[in-house]
């Protein structure tokens, strides 16, 4: 098996990278933040974010895909992380997003959701694509629907508990 490193791919205002040394910081302070990774899986110890951030670089070389860190283009600041998640014990294939602190209600989380499904549609040849939401996280359940998924069932993940699995349309419905 090769290893794969992450694509460059863009939108408008945002470059959608793998992450770099440079971006643990942000992930690493957004993990670490019960309120803001609360519905992400919030890792309270600095070692195991750390864990996790070099285990999406992982991810990405065992799946060819995984979380891309969401930049800025104008400032080339790391606003978020988004992209396909699919680890041992998963359903199958997430789409998944989040932004860090000071980056809410622009755009930045529908704007890199859009375009790493599109990216999986397109260049992986995906055919369906989920969201996993937490219960009660209302924000990223608004924001699935906005990207046209639809609620499909309640499931128990082995790492987060109770779970809501959001089905998105297929890449003919989106054309």
């Amino acid at each position: 098996m090769s290893l794969t490193n992450a694509p460059r791919i863009e939108t408008e205002r945002l470059i959608l990278r793998g992450p770099e040394k440079a971006d643990a910081e942000a992930v690493i302070a957004f993990l670490r933040d019960p309120l803001r990774s609360e519905g992400f899986g919030h890792i309270p110890l600095r070692g195991d974010a750390w864990r996790w951030f070099t285990m999406n670089i992982g991810h990405w070389h065992w799946h060819g895909y995984g979380y891309f860190v969401i930049e800025l283009k104008d400032t080339g600041q790391a606003a978020g992380i988004c992209g396909i998640w699919n680890p041992e014990t998963w359903p199958e294939p997430e789409l998944g997003w989040v932004v860090f602190d000071g980056f809410e209600g622009k755009g930045i989380a529908r704007e890199a959701a859009e375009r790493a499904r599109a990216w999986a549609y397109d260049d992986l040849g995906f055919t369906t694509l989920t969201s996993n939401i937490v219960p009660g996280n209302s924000r990223s359940a608004a924001l699935a629907q906005r990207l046209g998924a639809t609620y499909e069932r309640t499931y128990h993940n082995e790492n987060m508990g109770e779970d809501e699995l959001w089905r998105h349309p297929g890449p003919e419905a989106l054309t």
